[in-house]
């Protein structure tokens, strides 16, 4: 075993490991927000989402990672190459969809020209619901043909039309079958990145007006405290922000994997630990940014349920 492959492994092992501490953390925590009977605030909802789609592609990507560049390489089975990569990249759509849904979400909240209808809609548990379940039903729907490309490298005997990615391996077809391929593939994401960055525009130009705005006014001592829907706007901003960094060197990663009849092996880890960034990374940017009144933090104005 190479110690390039070792190195490889204690990083992936790493990100396993604290990613799963840290989303356990935050389950937990609403969890005992459930049992005591506070009243979750509407971003909330979405992120406990994320929380389950951090869980799937930590442990359906990051696990099999780490135990390959340990030396086990064919421990998967066809039926094992063939889900938990579909389940890996449906974590990642539930992700994508749910990061942009709470910048969206809170854009539109903190939006003066939105109507109190709109304000209200968008807090609604029911329409939060709604739109994260058809975002997990897009997902699937999206990414039912990895099941058909993947399989275990041990399991074909014609190993010339298939490409290599360390455990398990994909058929190849041609280029032309490999492009349409990740079109089909790309295409939410591109969507739910291009409402992303549209939330992060808006959620920018917002504070910045408010900031111009607050230069006019005599401050008191009170004053030059930020309000809890400024601290959580920067929350959600820093959320979204880093999200978009990650998932940009990530797709390029991923694309020219998909487009290569022969992906090195260096191309192969690198995407791997770069999609593994941010499931790793998001709850601890949650739990640690805005101290003072966190959304995971018990706090005096969270009101409880009636």
């Amino acid at each position: 075993m190479a110690a390039g492959e070792v190195a490889i492994g204690v990083i992936f092992l790493s990100q396993v490991v604290f990613g799963i501490l840290g989303n356990s953390f935050l389950a937990y925590h609403y969890l005992l927000v459930y049992i005591m009977g506070y009243r979750l605030r509407f971003t909330d909802w979405i992120l406990q989402h994320l929380v389950v789609a951090n869980f799937l592609t930590l442990i359906c990507k990051g696990v099999p990672e780490t135990i390959a560049d340990f030396g086990l390489k064919d421990f998967l089975d066809d039926l094992g190459c063939k889900f938990l990569p579909y389940l890996h990249r449906v974590g990642r759509g539930v992700s994508i969809s749910s990061t942009s849904f709470v910048g969206v979400f809170q854009a539109i909240t903190i939006n003066t020209k939105c109507s109190r209808w709109t304000k209200d809609k968008v807090k609604s548990p029911c329409f939060i619901a709604s739109c994260v379940y058809m975002s997990w039903i897009l997902s699937l729907i999206a990414n039912i043909g990895i099941p058909m490309n993947m399989t275990a490298r041990w399991s074909q005997r014609n190993m010339t039309n298939l490409k290599e990615y360390g455990y398990c391996a994909a058929v190849y077809v041609d280029k032309t079958s490999d492009i349409l391929y990740v079109a089909l593939l790309s295409s939410p994401d591109v969507f739910f990145m291009g409402l992303m960055l549209w939330s992060s525009v808006s959620m920018v130009y917002i504070l910045y007006r408010h900031k111009q705005r607050m230069k006019h006014i005599q401050r008191s001592h009170l004053s030059l405290r930020s309000s809890p829907e400024t601290r959580a706007t920067k929350t959600i901003l820093l959320l979204v922000s880093t999200f978009v960094c990650f998932y940009a060197v990530s797709c390029l990663l991923h694309a020219s994997l998909t487009l290569m009849n022969d992906p090195g092996w260096l191309l192969v880890n690198m995407a791997t630990i770069v999609s593994g960034c941010f499931p790793t990374v998001s709850p601890f940017l949650l739990m640690i940014h805005d101290s003072h009144e966190n959304p995971f933090c018990f706090a005096p104005a969270r009101n409880r349920k009636q």
